[in-house]
């Protein structure tokens, strides 16, 4: 595995935009909330960290990962916010069902993308299995919500630029 015992989630806060007047909206998962969580919270740390203010980081939560296109969708019709990141969790089982839901909100919120001016930051994880989740979600890869915020953040100032 090329990630192997590497955390992919540091980052150089020179490089990084102040977020200061960025708005963000974050919908979460409910399922495999353990990881679900500490994807969140990887994401808020990096925004706060990137001076994000608290009162500018909208979260909502839905039932599960393939809600999560949905979800994303009325945040970007009712909140003004400059960017949505959605966190879920897919850990493949003994069906099709993993293939399926991977596909789905794969898709939504690539086409999220195409239809609204806002970017949508795709942060589900899509494991074979919990150890692997719980290696990307605050384990020995980092944290995949920290990386996401930090592409949320570049992507709010590219779009700002524009």
């Amino acid at each position: 595995m090329a990630t192997e015992n590497k955390n992919l989630s540091q980052y150089d806060k020179n490089t990084i935009p102040n977020a200061k007047d960025f708005r963000f909206g974050i919908v979460v998962s409910e399922w495999n909330d353990t990881i679900t969580e500490g994807l969140f919270n990887g994401a808020k740390a990096a925004l706060l960290d990137c001076g994000t203010l608290e009162e500018n980081i909208i979260r909502w939560n839905v039932p599960g990962s393939f809600e999560l296109t949905f979800g994303a969708k009325q945040m970007h019709e009712t909140q003004e916010v400059d960017c949505v990141i959605v966190i879920g969790s897919v850990i493949k089982g003994e069906t099709m069902h993993f293939e399926f839901v991977c596909e789905g909100v794969t898709q939504g919120i690539k086409d999220l993308n195409i239809v609204y001016d806002v970017p949508t930051i795709f942060c589900v994880l899509t494991d074979n299995n919990m150890q692997q989740s719980l290696d990307r979600s605050g384990g020995k890869h980092g944290n995949k919500g920290t990386e996401a915020a930090i592409a949320a953040i570049k992507m709010v100032a590219l779009n700002r630029s524009i």
